[in-house]
């Protein structure tokens, strides 16, 4: 397990960590002692649980990119059962941004698409910060035809800040390698689920986010643009970036409040980066599951539902006109009003 640097708001919490610690390494077997420890363990639990269940949309952003938040390839090794890595999108080379290949989970083959962004500096580097170019893209298309061709459901693992920016991957067609796939996944004939573990930002995201299942993890967020990148816009500096994020709506409680996701998977106490396996252990249950409830399915019927998914998506705004629109023709009062305020006043 990576280790971590904790974030302002878990101050509080390493401080009362610490004091247990200093009270575990003291030799006293005195009933108070334990008294002491377990009252502490008490107050750590109490405290952790208040912070976490309490967070604003930029510590939610902190939280999803703390360094020892698990990774895809933390992932591969703590819930699939083998994993085959497939390389390369055939024309370009190999971007280390997406991890490709075959996978097991519970003994059931699957094709794994996955973003990482790297632990080490070398390993940040390789992997361009999880800021995938159009060879990655590439890349996760293929395989999902691969897939599509055996019959294999496909997982897709979301942790990117965006899509690689620069000028390279743009002359490389880096916005229509995107578009491109968000056409062709919403037409594979096959099972996909999308889970975002940790940063879900822009297209980069989205270009392997078209499934028929999207879950994100409770403390991980899927925005239409960073915030430093809002406020940038909008304020024209990022030290608004936390006014941003509140702005965006783009925590889990949100995006399946707004129907943007179908599940929220719940992180253990303190967040995913204090336990992987137990994240994993949930992670693995939620993929379970998804894959179970779309056993069965023709391809016609998985279509179908697919597009009927992302065709609802913002529908809540037509509805809400609609309805605004309905009580007026029904409010003879509101009818009234509006003649009222076309009939010319005889003193202007």
């Amino acid at each position: 397990m990576a280790t971590y640097q904790p974030l302002p708001f878990e101050r509080p919490i390493q401080e009362l960590e610490k004091q247990l610690a200093d009270l575990n390494a003291q030799e006293n077997s005195t009933p108070e002692h334990a008294e002491q420890i377990r009252q502490l363990k008490l107050e750590i639990t109490r405290l952790t649980r208040e912070i976490f269940d309490n967070l604003g949309a930029w510590e939610t952003v902190q939280v999803a990119r703390q360094t020892g938040r698990p990774q895809t390839p933390d992932y591969i090794e703590l819930v699939f059962d083998e994993f085959v890595e497939l390389h390369g999108d055939r024309a370009i080379g190999d971007d280390r941004a997406i991890l490709t290949g075959l996978a097991k989970i519970n003994g059931r083959k699957i094709m794994l698409i996955g973003q990482q962004k790297g632990r080490t500096i070398q390993e940040r580097s390789d992997c361009h910060y999880g800021c995938a170019h159009p060879e990655g893209y590439r890349k996760a298309l293929s395989r999902m035809q691969m897939a599509a061709k055996y019959g294999l459901p496909i997982i897709c693992f979301i942790d990117t800040p965006g899509a690689y920016p620069g000028i390279g991957a743009e002359e490389r067609g880096q916005a229509y390698t995107i578009a491109y796939n968000l056409r062709e996944m919403s037409r594979i004939p096959t099972p996909i689920t999308a889970v975002v573990l940790g940063e879900g930002g822009s297209g980069g995201a989205l270009g392997i986010g078209i499934a028929d299942h999207v879950a994100v993890l409770q403390h991980a967020y899927y925005s239409v643009i960073s915030p430093e990148g809002c406020a940038g816009i909008l304020w024209k500096h990022v030290k608004h970036a936390d006014k941003a994020a509140q702005a965006l709506k783009f925590t889990s409680a949100d995006l399946l409040r707004m129907g943007i996701v179908d599940e929220v998977i719940p992180e253990p106490l303190g967040g995913a980066h204090r336990n992987h396996r137990r994240m994993a252990m949930a992670l693995k249950a939620s993929l379970t599951e998804s894959l179970k409830s779309m056993d069965g399915l023709s391809k016609e019927e998985l279509l179908d539902r697919r597009y009927e998914k992302f065709r609802r998506i913002g529908v809540f705004e037509e509805t809400a006109i609609e309805e605004t629109l309905a009580a007026t023709d029904n409010d003879p009062a509101a009818d009234a009003d509006t003649d009222a305020e076309m009939t010319p006043d005889a003193n202007s």
